[in-house]
């Protein structure tokens, strides 16, 4: 793991493969970069170079306790300043549900620094009922139940990683961070945008893997076929469910090689249209003088 300063803060970061295609994998809400570490080697080994990043407040970057200091917006920006840090001109950015709105921020920043977009599980529009329902609880038990959510830390964090299995040691990770910090990040996040307006989706131009599933409030299919539908280069998905992509992978792995190909196929150029010859001039004999 390595990290890179980005104004008064330190990000972590971690590498793999060093091909020449770039893809950048941001987490979900209050999870590490962990999580995303089974689909980083796996697109390593097909030749590509894969950066997961912890943005503020996640995994092992750092994690100030003021609210004003997270938000989607911000965490577009953390994901050029990576791409800076590292000399990389493109990259296909991706995410899982936070990660995935961060993408769409990243879009909206810098759209010539995105080669294409990996969107998993998106909160939109149709998800803010079910995000008040899931997150309001859990952003007043960080904030005032502090003292006891640090007791569930510290025995969150006594528990080895090895003895768990890797699904279980990332849902883990949601307990081993401090809790007040945690609650900084659900509150900056409910007093932002949590992403780009609708209007200035439509104006997204980067080819577009948009995967969603049913059955879950917070990530509904909905907002990943409302997603697709608004891009115009977007292709959507329906994952089996939630836990897809970490307990059985092959499938949707499969369709995401397939679409960095496409990502990374060389831009056609439009021919210039040859430029018609004037057409020559017929001099035409002088009318005969009558006298």
């Amino acid at each position: 793991m390595s990290s890179f300063r980005h104004g008064r803060y330190r990000l972590s970061y971690t590498e793999f493969g060093d091909g020449p295609r770039h893809i950048v994998l941001l987490p979900g809400l209050l999870f590490s970069q962990r999580m995303h570490i089974p689909l980083a080697l796996t697109l390593a080994e097909a030749g590509h170079h894969v950066i997961t990043l912890d943005v503020l407040g996640h995994g092992s970057s750092d994690r100030p306790r003021e609210m004003s200091q997270y938000s989607m917006e911000f965490f577009a920006e953390q994901t050029v300043a990576l791409l800076d840090h590292l000399e990389i001109d493109q990259a296909v950015i991706g995410g899982t549900s936070l990660g995935a709105n961060a993408t769409l921020e990243v879009e909206a920043l810098a759209p010539e620094r995105v080669r294409g977009m990996l969107i998993d599980m998106p909160v939109l529009e149709n998800a803010l009922l079910g995000c008040a329902i899931a997150f309001t609880p859990l952003m007043l038990a960080l904030t005032f139940g502090e003292p006891g959510m640090k007791l569930v830390q510290i025995l969150a964090k006594a528990i080895p990683r090895e003895r768990l299995p890797q699904l279980g040691d990332v849902l883990l990770d949601w307990l081993r961070q401090d809790p007040g910090p945690s609650a900084s990040v659900l509150q900056g996040l409910f007093f932002g945008r949590i992403a780009p307006h609708r209007d200035v989706r439509r104006t997204f131009t980067a080819p577009t893997l948009v995967i969603g599933h049913h059955s879950d409030p917070v990530h509904p299919f909905s907002d990943a076929g409302m997603l697709a539908s608004e891009l115009p280069n977007a292709r959507l998905i329906q994952a089996g469910s939630i836990f897809e992509l970490r307990t059985r992978p092959q499938r949707l792995t499969a369709e995401i090689l397939s679409f960095l190909d496409q990502c990374w196929k060389p831009k056609r150029v439009a021919k210039a249209k040859p430029k018609a010859k004037p057409k020559a001039q017929v001099k035409r004999p002088a009318a005969a003088l009558v006298p």
